[in-house]
């Protein structure tokens, strides 16, 4: 009787760690680390709400340059970590290369698109959240004049800068003054510069600004707190990081997009291919909390919803910057 429970001790022992391998999941974040209050920091938050759910560790990696981006996904992929969810376009290269030597993991990327069948792309519909933001901005400006400073000058940021753009004019906007930030991924975080450039846009007359930069967000929120203006923050809820100054931010999911990933590979259900995630699919909206419900009037609210309401039933088509890289508005 001895032996027979020393046998079947010693082959759970075998079958434990190999089930646990299955699932041992990974997050890369882009330029910026994972504490950036914006995009970085919401696939974050997804992967802490998967483990305080489930109670499975998770491992991470902040790169500091992009020369790090292949070593590091190749180190978690040779570890047999699974699923792997990188966040940033900026991965697409280094994925495609690494997915195809490792068939047998799941991988997952924010913002762009690989074409395997291990791979499940997560791609957002930014213009739809945004045109709602930019209502809101139009409605809340004495100016009526607003404005977008975006962070790295890339066709997936003036997606976001167009949907406003479209928003703000349609609720009556005369001008939108439009800035991005640089064309490295240095401007992902330059908060100080952000700063500046916010500061020109309100001499130029913009009384709310929308920033969709990452980290150099923060110094814009801070410089239009700081003149008495309105901001709007973007990728994670910030209307708490100057509250009474910050109007609304349009949140992207990518919190939701991280810990479904990890949660279907926990229940074997995981699925590669492409997901357009709008504001049908509660993919992207703007917020509302405590901080922000005395700026945002019933009018507005109301404006914005309605807004919202016709994107989903197709009353309202917002343009799409990247498919003719044009904004018609």
């Amino acid at each position: 009787m001895k032996r027979i429970i020393l046998g079947l001790l010693a082959v759970t022992a075998m079958v434990l760690p190999a089930f646990a391998a299955d699932i041992q999941p990974a997050v890369l974040y882009d330029l910026g680390g994972k504490f950036d209050k914006s995009f970085n920091e919401a696939a974050y938050n997804g992967a802490e709400k998967f483990k305080k759910e489930t109670g499975i560790d998770y491992v991470d990696f902040e790169v500091s340059n992009a020369s790090q981006r292949e070593q590091a996904l190749r180190r978690f992929a040779e570890d047999g970590r699974n699923p792997i969810v990188m966040a940033g376009f900026a991965w697409v290269d280094s994925l495609t290369k690494v997915a195809k030597e490792y068939p047998e993991l799941n991988f997952a990327i924010i913002d762009d698109a690989v074409d395997l069948p291990n791979v499940r792309s997560l791609v957002f519909k930014e213009g739809e959240g945004s045109y709602l933001v930019g209502i809101l901005a139009a409605m809340a400006s004495k100016t009526h004049k607003v404005g977008f400073i975006g962070g790295m000058d890339i066709p997936l940021i003036r997606k976001f800068g167009c949907g406003y753009v479209g928003g703000a004019k349609a609720a009556g906007a005369t001008e939108v003054i439009y800035n991005m930030t640089g064309d490295t991924p240095a401007a992902w975080n330059d908060p100080a510069k952000g700063g500046e450039i916010a500061k020109t846009q309100m001499d130029q007359g913009a009384d709310v600004i929308y920033a969709a930069a990452g980290g150099t967000g923060v110094g814009v929120l801070q410089a239009v707190a700081d003149a008495g203006k309105l901001g709007i923050g973007v990728d994670s809820n910030q209307n708490g990081l100057q509250p009474g100054h910050v109007l609304t931010s349009m949140v992207k999911r990518v919190d939701v997009a991280v810990y479904n990933t990890f949660m279907d590979s926990k229940n074997d259900t995981f699925k590669g291919g492409l997901e357009h995630l709008g504001l049908k699919e509660d993919g992207v909206d703007y917020a509302m909390d405590d901080n922000n419900k005395d700026l945002v009037t019933p009018e507005m609210k109301a404006a914005a919803d309605k807004a919202k309401a016709d994107i989903i039933a197709g009353k309202i088509e917002v343009h799409d910057y990247s498919t003719d890289n044009k904004c018609p508005y």
